[in-house]
């Protein structure tokens, strides 16, 4: 007979001495596990294009800075790239039927993070197009618009766990929109005061073209701001 065993009084069969010990597994979850909230598939897409138009802006100030056409090739790599992601989370939100936020909302943040990025490789396609050399104010606006890609980033991320610490980067998002028009229409004014002859007034016109693509831009870091916001409201 082992040492950790003993006979049963009735049957005569061995018994283990040992009491028995369960793993994990075998206890099955705990109650920590069952009431642990499961991670949004749909904030963790719209995270995901938040990075990436996060990504596309460094880009963006950079081609302004060094006109970089390395820089212009990621840039295109980087929309692709984030149109496909775009492309998976409405290919979710169909085949959802119920969303932990209103789908709406959802598939407009989605939508005005994707527009942000779009301007963003639109104003590098057309400079280059048209040869535009970037310009002071085009300068200042890419950077403006990198750290407004930045703070909607970084509330996209705390959107779930800290809504009001989202609401915070969505507003700052929001007040660089604001700088971005001042600096853009200081940029229109200067364009007006040039010669009025045809040579001018092309070189007008085109790089009016780019300005609107930047103002563009701000306004849906504006808009995705403005989603953010109401989002936290119908969660609180």
């Amino acid at each position: 007979m082992a040492k950790n065993q003993t006979k049963d009084k009735k049957t005569g069969d061995l018994q283990n001495d040992k009491p028995q010990t369960f793993t994990r597994a075998a206890r099955g979850p705990s109650l920590r596990d069952i009431f642990k909230p499961r991670p949004n598939k749909f904030l963790s897409l719209i995270v995901e294009q938040a990075s990436l138009t996060l990504k596309g802006h460094e880009l963006l100030k950079e081609f302004m800075s060094t006109e970089s056409h390395e820089a212009a090739t990621l840039l295109t790599e980087t929309e692709k790239e984030a149109d496909e992601i775009r492309r998976i989370l409405i290919d979710e939100l169909n085949r959802t039927f119920v969303t932990p936020i209103d789908r709406e909302d959802i598939f407009s943040l989605s939508r005005a993070i994707d527009d942000m990025l779009d301007y963003a490789f639109s104003t590098v396609d057309e400079m280059e197009i048209l040869k535009v050399d970037p310009t002071e104010h085009m300068v200042r606006i890419a950077s403006l618009l990198r750290d407004a890609a930045y703070e909607i980033h970084l509330a996209t991320q705390r959107l779930q766990k800290n809504p009001n610490v989202a609401i915070d980067h969505a507003q700052r998002a929001k007040a660089l929109e604001n700088r971005v028009e001042t600096v853009y229409r200081e940029a229109l004014a200067e364009l007006f005061k040039g010669p009025e002859d045809v040579k001018h007034i092309v070189k007008m016109l085109k790089k009016r073209e780019v300005y609107r693509h930047l103002s563009n831009a701000a306004d849906r870091g504006d808009e995705a701001g403005n989603i953010i916001s109401n989002i936290v409201v119908k969660m609180t």
